[in-house]
């Protein structure tokens, strides 16, 4: 299951030129400026390959409007490509760029970061749960989705999780006091890869102060181990908050000036005025849409999910008696709290062609522990019927999250990511651009491949997690209640499906940009200049 798990995160590539996808390609453009101009600015790239969205615009030169870590840590793969390529200008076409740089930027560290959720959640649950939350995680949530695209919300979960990891293994004595660099480095990374990033750096915050001051030492002795560690956290932090602040004085004039005041489309500059960027009070509409609307709601796609808010009552159980069930508790429920807040009190209506709520992202690790205790408690009370249905949401999640992946650029007036999209997609033959498609597999054979792996990886997380805490297979009940749950899953997505002109015109379109159309195995990966 793992190596089909890994196979799906490197061989599938939902992409398409025809799109211009703003959000990866304004960070592209920067990293092509850095290697071939020595420069911040693209303009010289958007005239060298062409225009592309999501910019902001300061006297004349034009930036990426988007924090700086992504362009900036692209460089060498841009470098190193263009090296293969020939060194020239135009050495490195669009489709290998993107590939390389999701490959060793956003798909290797999710991979990475999931061997840390698993071992953190073995440390809390039976390797079997442990296992499938992991899985559950890794191809039915936003992970799946935005390590295949070249955008800073999965960089940001990596980050958290991977600063978290250091605070974790600190707190229970298994890092030497050094490891607290570690974790500053990565909460100063996560605010220079996306602002909102701030949100979980402050949960973060949170844990390492009560995992330093839970201990049974003298207070006198507590308060100077805060004191190290918030001294060695800033040492860690200070690179990146100052890398960060020199390139906005560098490119808006000012360090704490974003590219969101600059916007050059100024359609979306209403989105991010009034508050804090764009941030207000929250609006039941935008709390809504964010976690219950079925075409990106962050429960819909990723059902599973919802049993990390009965979790979090079992995690506060667990910190009567724990100091750091304690202050996981607080910190699980802290950054909920935050991201919430943040994602009921921006503007819903800008989140673009997403899959999901992207901004959200950074939030889903957190869950996975509280989501495990239920599953756990499940398991060992003898309740095959609520077994059956929890382990077929972890299963639902992991094939609706990924067929919606497949897709993974979803346009805003779809009704619905699978039934109204998805599905019309594969019936036509459109599958996921692959690599197995770029090596000369036919494309229908390469989809079928694909989607018979993530049909396994289900199946496999409901034969895992619907099994008893004796490890018998599933129970006749549990099987029932899980296909119910399943039905009723599906019924919720066909409800609301609309199959109206705006699928249909959102079909078509993407049909008309898909980069390996029906029938075709020899788009070519790297083209030659000016083919």
């Amino acid at each position: 299951m793992w190596a089909t798990v890994a196979a799906l995160y490197v061989v599938l590539f939902p992409y398409h030129p025809g799109l211009r996808s703003p959000n990866e390609l304004c960070r592209l453009w920067q990293t092509r400026a850095l290697v071939e101009d020595g420069t911040l600015e693209i303009n010289r790239a958007l005239r060298d390959y062409g225009p592309v969205g999501d910019l902001s615009v300061m006297d004349g030169r034009y930036y990426p409007s988007k924090a700086p870590l992504l362009s900036f840590a692209a460089v060498p793969v841009y470098a190193a490509l263009r090296a293969v390529g020939g060194g020239h200008r135009y050495a490195v076409p669009e489709v290998p760029l993107v590939f390389f740089s999701r490959l060793f930027l956003t798909v290797l560290p999710t991979l990475g970061l999931l061997w840390g959720v698993r071992r953190f959640l073995r440390a809390f649950l039976s390797p079997v749960v442990a296992d499938g939350v992991t899985v559950t995680y890794a191809l039915g949530s936003l992970a799946f989705s935005y390590s295949l695209l070249f955008m800073s919300h999965q960089t940001t979960a990596v980050l958290l999780f991977a600063g978290f990891y250091a605070l974790w293994r600190l707190s229970r004595g298994e890092w030497r006091e050094r490891g607290y660099v570690v974790a500053g480095a990565c909460a100063g990374a996560t605010v220079a890869a996306e602002y909102t990033g701030a949100l979980g750096v402050l949960g973060l915050v949170l844990y390492a102060v009560l995992t330093v001051l839970g201990t049974p030492e003298p207070w006198p002795e507590r308060l100077k181990k805060l004191g190290r560690a918030t001294g060695l956290a800033v040492l860690g932090a200070l690179p990146f908050v100052v890398a960060l602040g020199l390139y906005h004085q560098a490119t808006f004039g000012h360090p704490l000036e974003t590219g969101y005041k600059h916007l050059n489309d100024a359609a979306y500059q209403p989105w991010h005025l009034g508050g804090f960027l764009g941030i207000r009070t929250p609006d039941p509409r935008a709390f809504t849409l964010s976690f219950f609307s079925p075409l990106r709601g962050l429960f819909t796609l990723s059902p599973f999910l919802l049993l990390a808010l009965p979790g979090l009552v079992l995690l506060k159980r667990l910190g009567r008696t724990s100091p750091e069930g304690r202050a996981l508790f607080w910190m699980s429920a802290a950054t909920l709290a935050g991201y919430t807040y943040f994602t009921s009190s921006f503007t819903y209506d800008s989140w673009g062609w997403t899959t999901g709520p992207r901004h959200l992202t950074g939030l889903v690790p957190f869950l996975l522990l509280p989501a495990g205790l239920v599953l756990e408690r499940l398991r060992g009370a003898g309740r095959p019927v609520l077994s059956g249905i929890a382990a077929m949401l972890c299963a639902a999640s992991v094939l609706v999250t990924g067929l919606a992946t497949f897709v993974n650029y979803i346009p805003d007036d779809v009704s619905t990511p699978v039934l109204g999209l998805a599905r019309p997609l594969l019936l036509d033959g459109y599958h996921p651009p692959n690599l197995l498609a770029f090596l000369g597999l036919p494309t229908a054979l390469a989809g079928a491949v694909l989607l018979a792996a993530l049909a396994a990886v289900a199946a496999a997380v409901f034969a895992a997690l619907g099994r008893d805490a004796a490890g018998r297979a599933v129970a006749p009940t549990a099987w029932a209640a899980g296909l119910a749950t399943l039905a009723v899953l599906a019924s919720a997505q066909a409800l609301f499906t609309r199959n109206d002109p705006a699928d249909q015109n959102a079909v078509r379109f993407l049909e008309s940009v898909w980069l390996q159309p029906p029938g075709r195995s020899d788009t070519p990966f790297w083209p030659r200049a000016g083919s």
